[in-house]
C-alpha cells in the first residue's frame, strides 16, 4: 500500500534543501508522531520533541543555555531562589552537554528537582520557551529533517504538552505580526493577506446565476457535474439548492467509504470533499483520488470548519485545488466552482 497521510511513509533522513516548516508539522501531526523532529539549517540544529503528535519542548543545539539563562534572569525577579549563583550552576552541570538532544531540559527538571522551581513554574517556562523557538522555526527556509522516533525526553517530567495545531497558529500569527512591523519600520507596507471566507450562516437565496452572469467564460461547458461529499445530509442538501439544474448536476454522496467508487464511475467535473468524516476523512480520500489516472488534475475543493495553518498544509499535502471554509453561503460556492471551473 502506498504511504498517505492517514498510512504515511517512515520520515527518513532529507538532504539539506527548500524547507516548509508548515507542511513539515502538518506531516508529523497526521501521523500523531512520537520523538524528535531534527530538522539542521546552515545557521542552528532545531530539536521538536513530540509526544503522539503534541508538542513536549522545542529548543535548539546553538544558543540553547543563552536563551535559557535570559529566561531565568527575568524569572529570578518573580523567584528569589533564582540567585546569580544558581543560574552559573546550572550552565555548569549541563551546557557541556548542549550537543544533546535534552540537555536544556534537563537543566530546568534539575531545577525543579532542587526546589529553585515549582512545577507550575517550569511549565510556564517550558511553554514560553517552545512557542519562542517554534516561532523562529517557521521562519526556516533551508534545511534537511529527520525524525527520531521513541522516547525522546527519556524519563524526564513532562511538564507541557501543546497542541500543535493552535501552537503553531499561535506562532505563526506573532511572526507575520513581526514581519508586518518591520515592513513598516522600513518604509514598506505589509504583505496584504487575502480576505478570510465569511462565515455567514448557509440560506436558500433563488436560484443559482446563469451562464451568464455566473462568471463561467465563453465557450466553457454548458452543464457540468459536480460531486459532493459529506457525511452530513443537511449540508448536502444545501450545497445541491445552492446550485442551479440548468447548469449543475449534484451528486450526493454521504458514505464517504463508497465515495471513491461513485467519484470513479461518474468522472465529476469537480470534487466538493468534506474533511472530516468516520472511517476515511477528506485528507485520505483526496489522496486516494490524485492516485487515480482519471483524477490527477479534476478541480478537488476541501470543505471543512478547521482553518488552521496546519489544515491547510495538509491540504497541499495531498493536493487539494482549494479550501473552502464552513459555513457559507451561496456567493461563497459558486465563487469557488467557477474559479476552477474556469
Amino acid at each position: 500500500m502506498q504511504p498517505s497521510l492517514l498510512n504515511p511513509a517512515p520520515m527518513a533522513p532529507s538532504s539539506s534543501t527548500q524547507l516548509h516548516p508548515l507542511s513539515l508539522l502538518a506531516q508529523v501531526s497526521s501521523r500523531q508522531a512520537t520523538g524528535c523532529l531534527q530538522v539542521v539549517t546552515p545557521t542552528n540544529t532545531w530539536l521538536l520533541h513530540l509526544d503522539q503528535g503534541q508538542l513536549t519542548y522545542v529548543s535548539t543545539v546553538d544558543r540553547a543555555f543563552e536563551r535559557l539563562d535570559s529566561h531565568l534572569r527575568r524569572l529570578s525577579v518573580q523567584v528569589p531562589s533564582l540567585v546569580s549563583a544558581v543560574r552559573v550552576q546550572v550552565r555548569l552541570l549541563f551546557e557541556q552537554q548542549a550537543t544533546t538532544a535534552t540537555a536544556d531540559y534537563h537543566a530546568i527538571c534539575w531545577l525543579v528537582e532542587q526546589q529553585h522551581l515549582h512545577p507550575n513554574q517550569a511549565s510556564t517556562l517550558v511553554e514560553t520557551l517552545s512557542k519562542e523557538v517554534l516561532e523562529a522555526f517557521l521562519d526556516v527556509r533551508q534545511g534537511s529533517h529527520e525524525l527520531i522516533e521513541g522516547n525522546s525526553l527519556g524519563n524526564a517530567p513532562r511538564y507541557c504538552q501543546l497542541n500543535l495545531r493552535t501552537t503553531v497558529e499561535e506562532c505563526y500569527a506573532r511572526l507575520k505580526q513581526r514581519r508586518n512591523g518591520l515592513s513598516q519600520l522600513n518604509g514598506g507596507y505589509p504583505r496584504r493577506e487575502s480576505a478570510t471566507v465569511t462565515a455567514a450562516a448557509p440560506a436558500v437565496t433563488g436560484s443559482g446565476p446563469s451562464l451568464q452572469t455566473g462568471g463561467i467564460k465563453p465557450g466553457a461547458k454548458a452543464h457540468y457535474t459536480i460531486a459532493c461529499i459529506d457525511d452530513s445530509p443537511t449540508v448536502l442538501q444545501a450545497i445541491n439548492s445552492f446550485l442551479d439544474d440548468k447548469i449543475f448536476s449534484v451528486i450526493m454522496i454521504d458514505d464517504p467509504v463508497k465515495a471513491l467508487m461513485q467519484v470513479i464511475r461518474t468522472k465529476p467535473d469537480l470534487i466538493l470533499l468534506d474533511v472530516t468524516m468516520p472511517s476515511l476523512d477528506g485528507y485520505e480520500l483526496c489522496s486516494l483520488l490524485r492516485r487515480h489516472p482519471d483524477f490527477k488534475n479534476t478541480p478537488i475543493i476541501m470543505v471543512t470548519s478547521n482553518t488552521g495553518f496546519i489544515d491547510r498544509a495538509k491540504a497541499k499535502l495531498v493536493r487539494a485545488s482549494g479550501y473552502l471554509t464552513k459555513p457559507f453561503n451561496q456567493s461563497d460556492l459558486l465563487k469557488f466552482i467557477f474559479k476552477y471551473l474556469n
